[in-house]
């Protein structure tokens, strides 16, 4: 046996020694399901167990209630893992049920898995320590627990704040149908409300005397939509009526309000773009004799791809093996593809750029659960979507992997993640992303060379460019609209 596979089993076995309280706090979070930025049961039960693992606790960073920083070790280099809690809304769903079965109607739930996301990288955390402790090298191994995800943006504030940047390296994981490591490009984003302001009145016999909110609000829709056609080709813009002025077609509204969210490969463009929404809003305040307060609610970096700490991660996972899935594991998933949509596989496949199998040398379409591992081609795929995972990869060498935790073709934040959300398929998912993490750490640890590898691999891709906030300073987070 190698030193690096040597050491792999080291750290699956310490993994393996300590994954009861994980898997444990990540059934107890799944049942909080605590929406962004009121997280307070899930972030204590992560602290409870950290904390019982020796980590000191840094509460409350980046002026945010549940954010915190979990720390142990006093000398050696920084090696981060990032870790979330956060639910949905109109997710509940029951535990292991085959059928959409709300718990409660209308009741939130964990469907992105941030249960397992935060427990695994806590274990991840946990083991790193373990392990360095018994091989002798010094480290100082953070858990940085992450709220607000989903809306919210939450690493983005701590990263405004500074609290990423002594970190070497960091590493993250999320639940996924595939097993794999993570390498994409995604798109910076910005989310903005504008809320408009006029004067109610009669729509009838004293209309002139009023001044429509719902108008000014139609207004910019129409200009935004005008003024797609004078953005660059990777610039989207979409919109929510957060406030639709009321239901009274007799009065001219007062009131009104409008959700942005502004995307594009670059930051550098989404920031102009914005501004340039931000004239369309007060064009359309002009016109109708109203105001608009623009509040920027949320924002986020692309992501900048390190194909050196990926590799580490795709090795890793090749020691490791496929996840250990047995029989009873299959045959729920079987049973649960039955209510996807058609070509729900296919479709996740295509997300995911999953063409070839590193263990199979073919995709197999046919297993309920993903038994092997998507080959690592090197390159960074272009993924639409958004993730505030960019923000510390602006300040850190930052890299990620999948874990099959719910069956192939499971559709993102659905009720049938919910329902796989506490199975023994996920905890053993979960428990494999913790030991692929805390391998890959363990290699840069134990090998300077290629943590400095990886590094320069960053440097190289940042291109000079300094971290530039997507959220302006002395905006706060702010819990979701339905429970502020």
């Amino acid at each position: 046996m190698s030193e690096k596979q040597s050491a792999t089993a080291l750290v699956a076995a310490t993994a393996e020694r300590l994954r009861d309280d994980f898997i444990k706090v990540s059934d107890e979070i799944w049942g909080y399901a605590e929406l962004r930025f009121i997280e307070h049961r899930s972030a204590a039960a992560q602290i409870a167990v950290l904390e019982k693992h020796g980590f000191t606790i840094r509460r409350q960073v980046a002026g945010i209630d549940t954010a915190f920083i979990a720390e142990k070790g006093e000398d050696g280099p920084i090696i981060a893992f990032l870790g979330e809690f956060d639910a949905l809304s109109s997710m509940s769903q029951e535990a292991g049920a085959s059928e959409q079965k709300p718990v409660r109607p209308d009741a939130t739930g964990h469907g992105c898995g941030h249960n397992l996301l935060g427990a695994g990288s806590m274990l991840a955390a946990v083991t790193l320590t373990d392990v360095a402790r018994e091989t002798g090298y010094p480290v100082r191994v953070r858990y940085y627990g992450c709220p607000g995800e989903e809306g919210g943006s939450g690493k983005a504030f701590m990263a405004r704040d500074g609290l990423f940047d002594d970190v070497d390296v960091a590493f993250t994981w999320h639940p996924a149908p595939i097993t794999g490591a993570r390498s994409n490009e995604n798109l910076a984003v910005i989310g903005v409300y504008y809320k408009f302001s006029g004067r109610s009145s009669h729509a009838s016999h004293s209309a002139h005397l009023g001044r429509s909110a719902v108008d000014a609000m139609g207004l910019m829709h129409v200009g935004a939509n005008f003024l797609r056609e004078h953005v660059g080709p990777n610039v989207r813009m979409h919109y929510a009526i957060t406030n639709g002025g009321g239901s009274s077609p007799n009065v001219v509204q007062a009131a009104a309000e409008t959700l942005f969210y502004v995307r594009s490969t670059d930051l550098a463009d989404v920031l102009q773009v914005a501004e340039r929404l931000h004239d369309v809003a007060r064009g359309a305040a002009l016109m109708t004799g109203t105001t608009v307060e623009i509040t920027v609610e949320r924002g986020s970096s692309n992501l900048i791809p390190n194909p050196v700490m990926e590799s580490v991660l795709h090795n890793k996972l090749m020691e490791l093996g496929p996840i250990p899935f047995d029989e009873a594991d299959h045959a729920y998933a079987a049973t649960l593809q039955k209510t996807f949509p058609p070509n729900a596989v296919d479709a996740c496949l295509d997300l995911y750029h999953f063409s070839e199998d590193a263990v199979h040398n073919r995709v197999d379409r046919e297993a309920p659960l993903h038994t092997g591992i998507r080959r690592y081609e090197g390159a960074p795929h272009f993924r639409a979507g958004s993730t505030d995972v960019g923000d510390v990869s602006w300040v850190t060498p930052t890299a990620q992997c999948w874990t099959a935790t719910w069956a192939l073709g499971t559709p993102g934040h659905s009720w049938q993640v919910v329902a796989q959300g506490k199975t023994p398929a996920a905890h053993k998912a979960m428990v494999h992303a913790a030991k692929a993490l805390a391998a890959g750490a363990a290699e840069l640890l134990m090998n300077p060379a290629q943590m400095e590898a990886a590094k320069a691999e960053w440097r190289r891709r940042r291109g000079g460019k300094p971290y530039v906030s997507p959220i302006p300073e002395g905006v706060q987070p702010q819990p979701p609209h339905e429970v502020a």
